[in-house]
């Protein structure tokens, strides 16, 4: 005898399907890896907030009081930011055992701006065997930008060669024969600069180039390296150092009367950590770049973006200095990790993490100079190119000429 259906049975079955179903499908709309939950999402970060780049501790100080702002506000998504930031004090070996306890004690879902190259690149390898992000690393060194064999690692700011070259593109226009004095930190930082200079200058790097002097991080000064290489009889100093040493380098070219046009790299452009401890009458004339805006400029005295930064550091962060780089910094690449974090949504994979991070269009953080964006793809690791030549004068940077791109790959 054939078996008739009860039609409320079948009904409360479909019913019941449709219910799995689709509670199955919202289940499964939230993803998450080690360090991210429904609550919370732990970020790892690493810096110098002792030892010979200390003046670059501001940067992380800066960011976790913009990430507990955010988290005030109701954090990303409804879920609050863990911050946790280690001290390596600038030292290679240090950098190694605190990624090790991120990532295997705390549990982080990832590292975020790590400070300096040397650093960074004795994590390099490790992070990407992990296949943990190492995601917007505090450093310009060229080799960040390299998706293919370092798919879990990428940089933020300008990439030192590329910086280089818009140097190299400067002289040859106005001082076509220059005698070109190189001073520059003896590791991949150091190295990365000098070879944008002269891949910038060509075939007239090896005549143009009348001197180059490395320095050790772990030197107490760099005044004998200067005395020297004014000896050399250059009219062009190249000044590729960390902050403490640049202050050092200004101070002794204006002590033993060494006139020359001096590029000072952005790294170190710093009026707060270097110009002022130097001496603003020491610094008149010096040339470098930059991509962010600078608070001692009054054109963006009306600026809504600068107003905000100002409001944050006013109300969020009152003991930093807004005369430091390293704050406005912060403030920025903080920006854009939380636009990254707002676009994964409830996938909170490391694999999705990277994806986003890779997929960053026309992007703005608000303290960008005009005219830079922010650009990211799968084969493009380098968010930021642009940069804008700037000189010293009173006490105060003055941006001149266009913004300038110097794409290089990894």
């Amino acid at each position: 005898m054939p078996m008739i259906a009860n039609p409320l049975a079948t009904a409360a079955a479909a019913f019941a399907l449709f219910a799995a179903t689709a509670g199955g499908v919202l289940a499964a709309e939230k993803k998450y890896d080690t360090g991210a939950s429904d609550t919370e999402i732990k970020v790892g970060n690493i810096m110098p907030y002792s030892g010979p780049a200390s003046a670059y501790g501001i940067i992380g100080k800066t960011e976790a009081a913009y990430f507990k702002k955010i988290n005030a506000e109701g954090g990303i998504n409804g879920r609050k930011i863990n911050f946790i930031s280690y001290d390596d004090a600038y030292s290679p070996p240090k950098t190694v055992e605190q990624a090790r306890k991120l990532v295997e004690s705390d549990e982080v879902l990832f590292i975020f701006n790590s400070l300096g190259t040397p650093p960074n690149s004795a994590i390099h390898k490790y992070m990407n065997s992990k296949k943990v992000p190492q995601l917007f690393v505090a450093t310009g060194a060229t080799k960040w930008n390299d998706p293919k064999d370092f798919p879990w690692t990428m940089g933020w700011q300008p990439n030192y060669q590329s910086e280089g070259r818009i140097y190299a593109k400067y002289l040859m226009r106005e001082k076509p024969d220059a005698k070109i004095a190189v001073l520059y930190q003896n590791d991949d930082y150091g190295k990365d600069y000098l070879k944008g200079l002269k891949d910038g200058l060509g075939p007239k790097a090896a005549t143009m180039i009348v001197a180059e002097e490395s320095y050790e991080t772990t030197e107490p000064t760099i005044d004998n390296h200067i005395v020297k290489l004014k000896s050399a009889g250059a009219d062009v100093f190249f000044d590729v150092t960390t902050p403490k040493f640049a202050a050092q380098a200004i101070k002794k070219a204006a002590e033993i009367d060494w006139k020359v046009l001096h590029i000072l790299n952005n790294v170190s452009a710093s009026v707060g950590s270097v110009i002022k401890p130097a001496g603003y009458e020491n610094a008149q004339g010096v040339i470098s770049a930059h991509y962010l805006k600078d608070t001692t400029d009054p054109q963006w005295a009306n600026d809504p973006g600068m107003k905000q930064y100002l409001e944050f550091m006013t109300k969020d962060f009152p003991e930093g200095d807004k005369l430091d780089n390293g704050t406005i910094t912060g403030y920025g690449v903080a920006q854009t990790l939380v636009q990254v974090l707002k676009q994964c949504g409830d996938d909170l994979t490391r694999e999705n993490v990277m994806k986003q991070a890779a997929n960053l269009k026309n992007f703005r953080t608000e303290v960008l100079l005009p005219g830079v964006v922010i650009n990211t793809g799968p084969d493009d690791f380098a968010p930021i190119s642009q940069l804008q030549l700037m000189r010293f004068k009173g006490e105060r940077w003055e941006l001149f000429g266009d913004v300038i791109s110097g794409d290089v790959g990894g």
